[in-house]
């Protein structure tokens, strides 16, 4: 399984899912699909992604889990 956190990314740049749709030349439900981790990208896709946020592909794909981003601010949800 591969994990993304591409919906973290997508809402800190303040884009949303048809934006970065027509900047990748993909339908706006794929957006949502590889989102929901109900689609996986091509590698091609994958760098289109990468690259519209200037980020490695690592930043936005990964084949463990990312960490909780609660965790790593010590923020305890409350």
């Amino acid at each position: 399984m591969i994990h993304n956190r591409l919906a973290v990314i997508r809402t800190e740049a303040g884009m949303s899912r048809k934006q970065l749709a027509e900047k990748t030349d993909v339908n706006y439900q794929t957006i949502g699909f590889i989102e929901r981790g109900d689609y996986m990208p091509s590698l091609e896709l994958a760098f289109k992604l990468s690259r519209v946020f200037e980020v490695n592909i690592s930043a936005i794909f990964s084949d463990t889990p990312f960490d909780s981003l609660f965790k790593k601010s010590g923020h305890n949800g409350l």
